[in-house]
């Protein structure tokens, strides 16, 4: 069984910042650093150094193409990715304050260059079984959603960044949401702080009765809920240096361990363990960690 990741790559422009910058305020950083990114970049990674066999499918300019090496090295297949010769590569800027936490500005750049043409290709590499997992920095998600479901793939959808398009997706297609709460409200069209997280599960569950549902909650964990049951991670402590993948970080490694037959607490606990990894790192990509890390680890 394998994982057809399509998605966005992206370089980040990462600002150590003492505070996120306000309106008419100009803020001096107090360093830049590069990275590779993109959430279809950062999720194919994590899947593959979780155990999973992995495709990405994305297209990037030829200033990105020193991210394909970061994808290779990390045993991602990146035979799926185009690269588009007048296009450049998306790329984020990224303020990280003094808590670790962050701030993103997106240009999609390449990542909205995906054709129908490019989807019908890659997708006709892959069979009924398979999984798909997609994510919202790139265009045409419906068609790829459409043609994946009639295919029989496994379709799981983690709806970042949120917005108006996520609402004009079939989302009846999907088998799997792996989402934050204010992502849970949005597709409900409620406000996040009016709801409980088992108001959101339940809604969620009600609305897509055949879907699985994955919500991480920050410092309370995450929660699994299906047709039978409602199940709780905790989340494991530790001190934040940068948040930038944890999330990502937290889907690679469930759907990997998912894939490995492990069940879903099992499936959480490690995805929980290795995001906790994740933020005490610098870094998108560079800060997933590898399987040996994540069994390993001692958390304080």
């Amino acid at each position: 069984m394998k994982v057809l990741c399509f998605g966005s790559l992206n370089i980040d422009y990462t600002y150590q910042v003492d505070h996120f910058v306000k309106k008419g305020e100009t803020l001096s950083s107090d360093g830049l650093a590069v990275y590779t990114g993109g959430k279809g970049l950062n999720q194919s990674l994590a899947l593959a150094r979780a155990g999973a066999d992995v495709t990405l499918a994305g297209a990037i300019g030829k200033d990105g193409l020193f991210l394909l090496d970061t994808l290779k090295e990390g045993g991602v297949d990146t035979s799926c990715v185009k690269v588009l010769e007048e296009e450049r590569t998306g790329n984020a800027i990224i303020q990280n304050d003094r808590e670790g936490d962050n701030c993103i500005l997106l240009y999609g750049g390449a990542n909205q260059k995906i054709t129908r043409e490019m989807a019908d290709e890659v997708l006709g590499r892959f069979s009924a079984g398979d999984f798909l997992l997609l994510q919202n920095e790139i265009n045409e998600l419906p068609y790829i959603m459409e043609r994946a479901h009639a295919a029989g793939m496994h379709i799981v959808l983690n709806p970042s960044p949120m917005n108006a398009k996520i609402l004009s997706l079939p989302l009846s297609c999907v088998d799997y949401f792996l989402l934050n709460e204010g992502e849970a409200a949005g597709i409900l069209g409620v406000g996040a702080a009016d709801c409980g997280y088992e108001e959101l599960l339940q809604g969620l569950k009600k609305q897509f009765p055949e879907a699985r549902v994955v919500m991480t909650v920050g410092g309370d964990g995450s929660f699994y809920a299906d047709k039978v049951s409602v199940r709780h991670q905790e989340a494991y402590r530790v001190k934040a240096q940068d948040t930038t993948a944890a999330g990502d970080t937290y889907t690679g490694y469930f759907i990997a361990s998912l894939l490995a037959q492990k069940t879903p607490e099992e499936a959480m606990a490690r995805a929980s363990r290795a995001s906790a990894i994740c933020v005490t790192r610098k870094g998108a990509a560079p800060s997933i960690p590898t399987p040996e890390e994540v069994e390993s680890w001692v958390f304080g």
